[in-house]
């Protein structure tokens, strides 16, 4: 099958909608993407048409999507492209969706804490964190081997 992959960069419009649907939980939000152009005359960078898309992130996804954003936040996605054309009071209209694959805070524009949550449901952020030992694993493994000066990174790094 041949799909449309696209990758967005914006912000979030709208506050995280989640259901339990038919066909699975899903996690909704419109998302807004405006382009910045460089104005040669005037020397400035000015805002061009805002693009406003339908995100739905399905599954663990989902969860995660609306355990980790907030309206306002930039993001990164990147998923299947959607687009579909409805009639509404007479007019015909064009709607643009995307099935997100992957979602992710824009870091260029702040910081993010990543927390792994475990297989199945994610946990809400604070609970079940884990300590400074658990999150900070061993730099050396146990067998004393270093991974980063393996023959295979040595040979890696010399190319």
């Amino acid at each position: 099958m041949n799909d449309t992959m696209v990758t967005l960069v914006g912000n979030v419009a709208t506050a995280v909608d989640f259901r339990d649907t038919v066909a699975g939980k899903v996690a909704r939000f419109r998302f807004a993407v405006t382009a910045r152009r460089w104005d040669r005359e005037r020397a400035v960078w000015t805002d061009g048409p805002t693009s406003f898309y339908t995100v739905s992130a399905w599954r663990s996804l989902g969860a995660n999507v609306m355990a980790s954003v907030s309206v306002g936040e930039p993001l990164v996605v990147h998923g299947r492209l959607k687009v579909r054309e409805d009639e509404r009071d007479g007019q015909r209209k064009t709607f643009v969706d995307i099935d997100a694959l992957s979602v992710g805070h824009d870091l260029t524009r702040g910081t993010s804490a990543f927390r792994r949550s475990p297989r199945g449901e994610p946990r809400p952020a604070g609970e079940g964190d884990l300590t400074e030992s658990e999150a900070l694993p061993e730099l050396v493994p146990a067998d004393g081997k270093d991974p980063w000066t393996s023959a295979a990174h040595q040979l890696v790094t010399a190319s």
